[in-house]
């Protein structure tokens, strides 16, 4: 069946999600007529030039309910009489029994909203992220009579209750998820039916990163005029291992020439750059804080070195297969990452980059000496992963089964 979709993200357009931005422009390319729910109004200055090409409506939810409450109240007047608005709201209360938050609460006024909002000719729901906007797709999608289905990432999967992942992948019409990781937790909550889990690398669009033009440089650390130029893009969050890495850069002989750039915001920001003052390597640090690709494609150029110090922080969020390391590697950056999730999936060690085990402080400062002080390590593991990722994960290869899901052709029109 090809469907019309209503595809439910937390936030549009945001800067740290192009991997979403690219799905939705390939979508839009191979023929899926959809239009975006956003549940939440954009927060970023700047946006991506790939969110100018995106053409699809998009309809902003009521972010807080107090803040439209005419909005909230037509809806459940008019929804209320949907055949099946008595299941959903009979769902949503055994979810606010075991959680009693006013986000809880929230999601099912934005789910009435939606429902009543809808395009007539929507045929399915689809989601990205399996915790808050899944919620509001599920029972936007249960009082409507309508299939959904869910894109899952990394910290909607490793941060919810298990019953709730549970509940949903049992009336889920089926989902992807972007590591072999997830997939093989999502199937093992997925009881009955796991063949609803399938995996979806998200691979990179190409044409918008062009193979490496610039020649590798010879820099070794033992020139002061001639900083390794390190370069880290990720937001400032826990599950980033920003600590450790500053901790492991602080640890470094002294004589060592070199310069992090940072690009990425985050809640962290500030308490990183104080943690950088106080291990006395502020003035080698760069904080450029978010930009938009063009500035990180061109950083990428520049740089000798890609470092993600990736970590499972404590309430168990961590990353899944971070876009920016493929997109470091495409560029023919060495990396130097984690073995965390899917990053092993991408990087094998001494072949394709360099993997550390995750919040160790002594092995990623003697990973880090070693690389900037190797200038033909960092050529050789930046042309293998380079190749590799071409190769292997390429956002055409799968684009395929996300096609069929939708009931298309992977063909762009024409």
């Amino acid at each position: 069946m090809r469907h019309i979709a209503a595809i439910v993200l937390k936030g549009y357009p945001r800067l740290s999600e192009t991997f979403i931005a690219q799905e939705l422009l390939s979508l839009q390319r191979i023929g899926l007529d959809y239009s975006i729910v956003s549940l939440r109004h954009p927060t970023d200055k700047r946006t991506h030039p790939i969110h100018q090409e995106i053409n699809a409506a998009v309809n902003y939810l009521p972010e807080y309910l107090y803040q439209e409450p005419l909005r909230v109240l037509k809806a459940w007047v008019q929804t209320r009489k949907l055949k099946g608005y008595a299941k959903a709201i009979l769902i949503w209360l055994d979810d606010l029994r075991r959680d009693k938050t006013p986000n809880r609460i929230r999601r099912f006024g934005q789910a009435m909203v939606l429902a009543h909002e809808l395009p007539s000719d929507v045929t399915l729901i689809h989601a990205h992220f399996l915790h808050t906007p899944a919620s509001v797709a599920r029972y936007a999608a249960i009082i409507k009579g309508l299939p959904w289905s869910c894109s899952a990432h990394a910290k909607d999967i490793w941060t919810s209750p298990e019953w709730e992942l549970s509940e949903k992948l049992d009336d889920i019409n089926w989902l992807v998820t972007c590591t072999s990781a997830n997939v093989d937790h999502l199937r093992n909550l997925a009881g009955r039916a796991p063949e609803k889990v399938n995996l979806l690398y998200h691979g990179l669009d190409f044409t918008r990163f062009n193979k490496r033009q610039s020649e590798y440089s010879k820099r070794d650390g033992g020139n002061l005029d001639e900083p390794v130029v390190l370069l880290s893009v990720g937001r400032a969050v826990e599950k980033k291992g920003y600590d450790v890495l500053l901790q492991a850069l602080s640890t470094l002989p002294p004589e060592l020439s070199w310069r992090l750039v940072h690009i990425g915001g985050g809640a962290m920001s500030n308490d990183l750059k104080k943690m950088a003052q106080l291990l006395n390597i502020d003035e080698k640090i760069e904080w450029m804080g978010a930009q938009s690709q063009q500035v990180v494609i061109a950083k990428y150029e520049i740089a000798d070195l890609f470092v993600l110090a990736s970590l499972v922080a404590k309430d168990g969020d961590r990353d899944g297969l971070p876009n920016v390391l493929m997109e470091a590697q495409s560029q023919g950056l060495s990396c130097l990452s984690t073995r965390v999730s899917a990053v092993p999936e991408l990087i094998e060690n001494d072949v394709t980059g360099v993997l550390v085990e995750p919040g160790q402080i002594d092995a990623l400062k003697i990973a880090l000496e070693h690389l900037i002080t190797d200038p033909d390590m960092r050529e050789r593991l930046g042309k293998a992963g380079e190749t590799r990722v071409r190769e292997t994960f390429s956002h055409e290869q799968n684009l395929e089964l996300l096609a069929h899901k939708f009931g298309l052709s992977s063909e762009p029109i024409t």
